[in-house]
């Protein structure tokens, strides 16, 4: 087994307000957005009315490991 590193993703994660974080990710033309909703914004203390919801880090996660 080679022990050459053979893929290393690149990304850059800006916060841009509150729990809002823009991602940049590989081969994706757009960045992708991560935020808090629903339970997650509630135990943070999140106010839906000030940020806007959207997909956590946990939610991808998960979504990645279910594929």
């Amino acid at each position: 087994m080679s022990e050459a590193v053979v893929y290393r993703s690149h990304i850059r994660i800006e916060r841009v307000k509150g729990p809002l974080r823009r991602a940049y990710l590989p081969i994706e033309p757009e960045p992708v957005l991560f935020g808090v909703h629903s339970e997650v914004a509630a135990h943070y203390g999140v106010d839906p009315q000030i940020h806007e919801p959207h997909a956590t880090t946990l939610d991808y996660l998960v979504a990645a490991a279910a594929g």
